[in-house]
């Protein structure tokens, strides 16, 4: 089938939940509506009673997934965008996340959450952000961001099938924004796993999300050989397929919409200065967004990484 973000996630939904009857959904206008986005669509008259609307009561949503999850099924709670998902982080970080843990591996929270995140659409600040990496400071925690429709499928099918708790970050820029072809049946993307979006020998760009299509196109625009990495998994992280790269093209540009201190980059960037800096014939470069509160729409453009500031980085660093 050929589709976009959107219909990738409804259909490994709507497969998994063949496949495994414990499987239920939850979240604010997910049945009836199929929620903001439309992902849900169709799904609560295909699979009557396991398809739930709830209060708009994040934590509550959270901790009576958690619950559920422990009691031996398998949730999918969707929080509407990842701004309100800070209500419930005391249920993910001292419950979903530490179960196993605290049990000693005799109980786990086989649990799949479900948010928006990113801008790009002209929303205001609670409904853009991007916190990939508060989420990943959390032990305990898988957290995924696809960046197109088959590893939308796969990465949701695998995580649908895992008995730890999945934060399945889902950017709305990125919902129908393009379509791509994917196979009808279920399959799965590795979660852990980064994927080589383009080979090159000269330089290594590091990215995901948002950014990762916008990277190919500014490389394949520019006839840059580079080796575009899509990490596809923020925690854990693929430290080996980054650190292969590196060491063979010798310099490392991340690229990530997030803020740029304390992010997803930085972590990349000290790993690669601890286990490949004689490796590199040029300094680590990031090109983020500013470390400032997320703007109103009218000056969106000038926040986010663009084109011309990819570019940019990448002129720099060849030439470094």
């Amino acid at each position: 089938m050929k589709t976009n973000m959107v219909g990738a996630i409804n259909n490994a939904l709507e497969l998994a939940m063949k496949e495994n009857g414990n499987i239920v959904l939850l979240g604010e206008d997910i049945a009836k509506d199929g929620g903001v986005f439309r992902v849900t669509d169709g799904l609560s008259d295909k699979f009557p009673g396991r398809v739930f609307d709830t209060p708009l009561a994040e934590s509550s949503i959270i901790g009576t997934s958690i619950g559920m999850a422990v009691a031996g099924m398998r949730p999918v709670p969707e929080i509407q965008f990842a701004g309100f998902m800070l209500l419930s982080v005391s249920q993910l970080l001292n419950h979903a996340a530490r179960y196993r843990t605290r049990t000693r591996s005799a109980m786990s929270v086989p649990m799949v959450v479900r948010t928006p995140v990113s801008g790009g659409v002209k929303t205001l600040e609670h409904h853009s952000d991007s916190p990939e990496a508060l989420y990943s400071h959390i032990g305990g925690l898988i957290v995924v961001e696809p960046s197109n429709p088959y590893d939308a499928k796969g990465l949701l099918m695998k995580a649908l099938r895992m008995d730890d708790p999945v934060l399945f970050l889902e950017p709305t820029k990125l919902y129908r924004l393009f379509k791509q072809d994917i196979p009808d049946e279920a399959y799965e993307v590795p979660i852990g796993k980064a994927n080589y979006a383009r080979h090159g020998n000269d330089l290594t760009i590091i990215t995901y999300g948002t950014m990762a299509p916008l990277v190919q196109e500014v490389v394949e625009k520019k006839n840059v050989s580079a080796d575009v990495i899509d990490l596809r998994t923020i925690n854990p992280l693929d430290e080996a397929t980054i650190l292969e790269s590196v060491k063979r093209t010798s310099r490392a540009l991340i690229v990530h919409e997030a803020e740029m201190s304390f992010g997803v980059g930085a972590e990349i960037a000290a790993r690669i200065a601890e286990k490949a800096m004689f490796e590199l014939s040029a300094p680590i470069m990031r090109v983020a967004s500013p470390s400032i509160p997320y703007p109103f729409p009218g000056y969106e453009n000038y926040y986010l990484p663009n084109a011309k500031k990819i570019g940019n980085a990448i002129d720099k660093i060849l030439t470094a």
